[in-house]
């Protein structure tokens, strides 16, 4: 059997088509960026017999394990299908996930939520990037509140004699 290293490093060549180990050390993996709380797609390419399609998974990243720097890193999706909820693990560097593409930042205090699997509805949302800096609505109202401590603008004064 082989040690683990060596399992790893003949991985990576396969991956990235790495020759040299020395250089391979030292360059670091490409990693998607992503965080937990986030809404991603997960682009997976799935074999059927002799044909390839891609599918999507969509939902919010429930942990991440390791930094991306060693294939057995992993990272956890779910999503609610039809009432139930629906979790998937896919490794950081299978050659079968093909993208992950961050559809809305979540900001959470959390590295693992977990609780959400305990949550229904409205309980399992996450607080939004745009909902921290403020959104649409925000800064409206920030505009409305200005224009209100506005001094009145002075009314032009009538010349002499023409309203009598």
């Amino acid at each position: 059997m082989q040690p683990l290293e060596n399992l790893e490093s003949s991985a990576l060549k396969r991956r990235y088509g790495k020759e040299d180990d020395s250089k391979e050390k030292d360059e670091e993996i490409p990693v998607p960026e992503f965080n937990v709380g986030d809404t991603v797609d997960v682009h997976i390419r799935i074999r059927e017999g002799e044909r390839e399609r891609v599918q999507v998974f969509t939902g919010t990243v429930i942990s991440r394990r390791g930094r991306g720097k060693k294939l057995s890193d992993s990272f956890t999706v779910r999503r609610i299908v039809q009432g139930e909820g629906v979790e998937r693990v896919f490794p950081l560097h299978s050659p079968n996930v093909l993208k992950v593409v961050v559809r809305r930042e979540g900001i959470v205090r959390r590295s693992k939520l977990y609780y959400l699997r305990d949550r229904v509805g409205k309980g399992t949302r996450i607080k939004g990037r745009e909902q921290v800096r403020g959104g649409k609505r925000a800064q409206a109202s920030k505009a409305g509140a200005a224009a209100r401590k506005a001094p009145p603008a002075p009314e032009a004064e009538e010349p002499d004699g023409a309203g009598e």
